[in-house]
């Protein structure tokens, strides 16, 4: 008995190891048929026009082709006063990129289970919606498809900042205790009561009527709730132990202020509304902060390297080392344009090329104008881009704080600058 205990034992810990051991291929890009003097060129002249117009303090950018990464580059400082250079591994805050890389693999997984079924209405599974005429029809392929009419975001912290700037204590307090679990800033809790608070005030949000594409972010704050319910598992663990560890991505997470990485941790903005302070391992959206920094529609940090794990699991189809996590199926479905009728591009959560993409000349394509239709991928408000493509077998990672100091650093959009680094290396392989 003590024998079969320990091989038991030996099993999983071999198994655990072999997570953790899980590395990235390397290779130069001409070993996969790049042109790699183009490459390199190309590459430092745009991210240094990027640098130079103050469109972020600093980046990198990864490239995946087929397995292997070919090429990975860190540029510039975490800030502008040039004290931390980007280094490979520092953590990055993903924003929006979250919600396909946390909530996203669940939801497939759910559906894939039969947990979840897509045409069914929403509030088969979320019973808030049942009575509410406006929602009770919905279903979950419209709500991921950004196709269901919902508000587009809730500001909540106008239900937390008084308008003279203070925090009203009854939702914030300054230490942990029973009710202030949930951590948005050092020395800042949120009462689990305002957790809940946000989902009514979303389950009692406008509706509109005329159903076309609308981004909406909404439903991805309740999606972790959503996920426990229909798991009967912590949301975290319920990542950790069905994708995270499998692919080796052992950086990738929610809260890493409190894991003690070694890794540096990127800074973003410079909040002076809540937290008063340069925001620094800490989810920089504020209504996951409010989550407590756990949150489906932002909250998760991560390396590239672990980013492009995941990235080509997507590439793969739900395939890593031979091991089915997801079915190729399920990922073919979340992957592929759901609405093209009405204009919209998106797919289950997936963003997509614009419809009439290869069409077009950058800076008016997206992404690149040479990514597949099959192509899909994310970008995050914070300054993060990922995007793999199944066709050419090419999978890019961004990875930038252009929210530091302050949001209004605009010039990564109007530059073009994520696009036009993702066609370079499409023309470096036809060259």
């Amino acid at each position: 008995m003590k024998k079969i205990a320990f091989s038991f034992l030996f099993i999983i810990l071999i198994t655990q190891l072999g997570f953790a051991q899980r590395t990235l291929i390397h290779a130069s890009p001409s070993k996969l048929g790049f042109d790699e003097v183009y490459i390199n060129q190309k590459v430092d002249s745009i991210m240094q026009i990027g640098m130079d117009s103050l469109a972020f303090p600093g980046a990198q950018v990864l490239v995946a082709k087929n397995d292997t990464v070919i090429f990975h580059k860190a540029y510039g400082y975490h800030t502008y006063d040039k004290n931390q250079p980007v280094a490979l591994n520092d953590l990055y805050d993903l924003a929006s990129v979250t919600k396909i890389s946390g909530p996203l693999p669940a939801l497939m997984k759910l559906v894939e289970d039969g947990k979840l079924d897509l045409d069914e209405p929403f509030s088969t599974y979320w019973k808030p919606w049942r009575n509410r005429k406006d929602k009770k029809d919905l279903t979950l392929r419209e709500i991921l498809a950004h196709q269901a009419g919902l508000v587009p975001y809730i500001v909540f912290l106008n239900e937390v900042v008084r308008k003279n700037g203070k925090v009203k204590k009854r939702f914030v307090h300054d230490s942990f205790d029973k009710r202030f679990q949930g951590q948005a800033y050092d020395g800042i809790y949120i009462n689990e009561r305002f957790k809940r608070k946000m989902n009514r005030i979303i389950n009692r949000s406008d509706v509109s009527d005329e159903k076309k594409y609308l981004y909406s972010g909404l439903t991805f704050l309740i999606f972790p709730t959503l996920i426990e319910q229909l798991t009967r598992s912590d949301y975290q663990t319920y990542l950790e132990e069905n994708f995270y560890q499998p692919i080796g991505a052992k950086t990738l997470g929610y809260l890493p202020k409190v894991k003690n990485f070694e890794n540096e941790i990127v800074p973003t903005e410079v909040d002076s509304l809540f937290r008063k302070t340069l925001v620094k391992g800490w989810v920089h959206d504020e209504n996951a902060a409010l989550k407590g920094g756990v949150s489906g529609n932002a909250g998760l940090f991560a390396t590239a390297d672990d980013l492009a794990k995941l990235m080509l699991l997507y590439q793969n189809y739900g395939n890593v080392n031979g091991q089915q996590l997801i079915s190729a199926e399920t990922v073919k479905e979340f992957t592929e344009v759901q609405f093209p009728e009405n204009d919209n591009r998106r797919g289950l959560g997936f963003d997509k090329p614009l419809l009439n993409n290869s069409e077009l000349p950058l800076p008016d394509a997206y992404p690149s104008p040479l990514a597949s239709p099959e192509s899909f991928g994310h970008s995050g408000f914070t300054g993060t881009f990922v995007w793999a493509d199944p066709e050419k077998k090419i999978t890019y990672i961004f990875l930038s704080n252009r929210v530091y100091p302050s949001r209004d650093h605009q010039k990564l959009y109007s530059l073009h600058i994520r696009e036009a680094l993702q066609d370079v290396f499409y023309r470096a392989e036809q060259r």
